[in-house]
């Protein structure tokens, strides 16, 4: 008994070994892949800002931490189809069998590692994607909203400097120097009153690199008189020659401004549990006040309405003596129509006009309250999503292992042919009916615990299923077996 059980612990560390290999190979190939996608969408937001390497290497390292929920489950199924592949291609585990071992067994130690990626996972979820996604989001948010560096184009209207417009018709090769220079100043507001034409022009950087100076040479200022009283009828304007002029400009529009982070802070992706249950219950709180607040202003409104025509209806003494009776109640039933066409038409008409006057300010009134009450209410459900989120990854990493370790026993091939793709389609189809469900339940047609679970709800069957059949030796995916099977059912059909 003690040799077996040295045998079995030196199985599970050699088990082990070849799993945690792949497992990391596979996460850093996941999260590579992510961060090229996010790169890939926006791309344009980087290219000729100058954004410092330093900035750039923040961003992406906060955005690769941001991309740890769906790289670790990605990554436990691939590495589980690759090992077990491995396993059965190699016939290793053809070997255990014969030994007496169970694929249960084989599979217990990477259940355990699976179970303690999942606890990591959850605390990660918890405590370092709000952080995470915090700092990425106000990087990406300051990157985003950096002016492009300040690069002059040739036969264009260049119009990145603020309150300029400059066009060069060439440019030196360094792009120092440029030729044939027109620039418009618009600091005053006032238009294209000022022009400066100018044959060559001078950039350069001062020793602060806080502002550019642009030396102008052999050119002219023009200067529209707009504040001359007969402005629109003399059209006066200045004009004035130079040999050499120096033009300054702010360069400090182009520095990134950092945002404040507190911006950020309330956002549902930016909480954990505690703070998200904090959020969730005064949210519920505030829209359960604005219901009561708006249900009572609704029923002010409609007594509005009606104390307005039983002032018309009251006023009217000429009716009170058509009726023969005094009005005992302060106020009548509205549109008690033989009442108003007891009235003159003028005042039948002033009535109808007045009521339906109210009568639509109430319909915008309940339509703009209707808009904010379901805005309120899908803020609530987000909250809500994001807090099952915080589980579902925990979950998904313990699923996709009982799918991916079962189904490489069962199809027995190793590398990354095969398995990538068996796990790219189950990963596709969990994150597809993960973003439909969630995208469901924020509208309100399903509740959100549904939405958020209804991936795992749909593939915990198919992961049960496989795991019976790896463990029983069932031939799932043998033609041979198969073939049998329908040659029987076919005797069996005839007969």
């Amino acid at each position: 008994m003690q040799i077996i059980s040295f045998d079995l612990k030196k199985l599970n560390i050699y088990i082990i070994k070849q799993y945690i290999g792949t497992f990391i190979f596979t996460f850093f190939v996941a999260i590579f892949i992510l961060l090229m996608q996010f790169l890939w969408t926006w791309v344009d937001e980087f290219i000729g800002k100058g954004v410092e390497f330093a900035v750039m290497f923040k961003l992406l390292f906060y955005t690769s931490v941001t991309f740890v929920p769906m790289a670790l489950p990605l990554a436990i199924l691939l590495s589980s189809l690759m090992c077990f592949g491995n396993l059965g291609e190699y016939y290793e585990l053809v070997a255990m069998k014969a030994s007496g071992i169970s694929t249960w067994k084989v599979m217990r130690p990477l259940l355990y590692f699976s179970l303690t990626m999942s606890i990591l996972g959850f605390f990660f979820s918890n405590n370092v994607m709000p952080v995470a996604n915090l700092r990425m989001q106000s990087t990406l948010y300051d990157v985003s909203h950096k002016k492009m560096t300040l690069e002059i184009p040739e036969g264009v209207f260049y119009r990145g400097i603020d309150k300029y417009v400059i066009k060069v018709a060439k440019k030196s090769k360094d792009g120092n120097w440029m030729y044939d220079v027109m620039i418009y100043d618009h600091t005053d507001n006032k238009g294209n009153v000022k022009v400066t034409v100018a044959d060559s022009g001078y950039m350069a950087m001062t020793p602060s690199q806080r502002d550019m100076i642009f030396t102008l040479y052999d050119g002219y200022n023009y200067n529209e008189m707009v504040d001359d009283k007969d402005y629109r009828t003399r059209r006066p304007f200045q004009k004035m020659s130079f040999k050499r002029q120096l033009v300054s400009f702010d360069m400090s529009q182009f520095d990134m401004k950092h945002i404040n982070e507190d911006a950020f802070k309330k956002h549902q992706t930016m909480l954990n549990i505690n703070q998200l249950n904090f959020a969730i219950d005064s949210l519920n709180k505030a829209y359960d006040d604005k219901v009561e607040s708006n249900n009572m202003s609704l029923i002010g409104r409609f007594q509005y309405l009606n104390l307005g025509v039983n002032d018309y209806v009251k006023a009217d003494e000429k009716l009170k003596k058509k009726r023969g009776t005094e009005f005992k109640n302060d106020t009548i039933e509205l549109f008690q129509w033989p009442l108003i066409s007891c009235m003159p038409e003028k005042e039948q008409q002033a009535i109808i006009g007045m009521a339906l006057a109210n009568t639509n300010n109430i319909k915008e009134n309940i339509t703009v309250v209707s808009n904010n009450m379901k805005r309120d209410r899908i803020n609530i459900r987000k909250h809500e999503q994001v807090l099952n989120q915080k589980f579902t990854l925990s979950v998904a990493c313990i699923l996709f292992f009982f799918i991916g370790a079962p189904l490489g026993a069962i199809i027995r091939k190793g590398g990354l042919g095969m398995p990538v793709v068996v796990s790219v389609v189950f990963f596709v189809i969990y994150y597809v009916i993960t973003i439909i469900g969630e995208r469901v339940a924020v509208n309100g047609d399903m509740s959100v615990f549904l939405g958020a679970w209804i991936s795992s709800i749909v593939l915990f069957p198919i992961g049960i299923f496989l795991t019976f059949k790896a463990t029983t030796d069932a031939a799932l995916l043998d033609a041979e077996a198969w073939k049998k099977f329908f040659t029987k059912r076919k005797k069996s059909d005839t007969i």
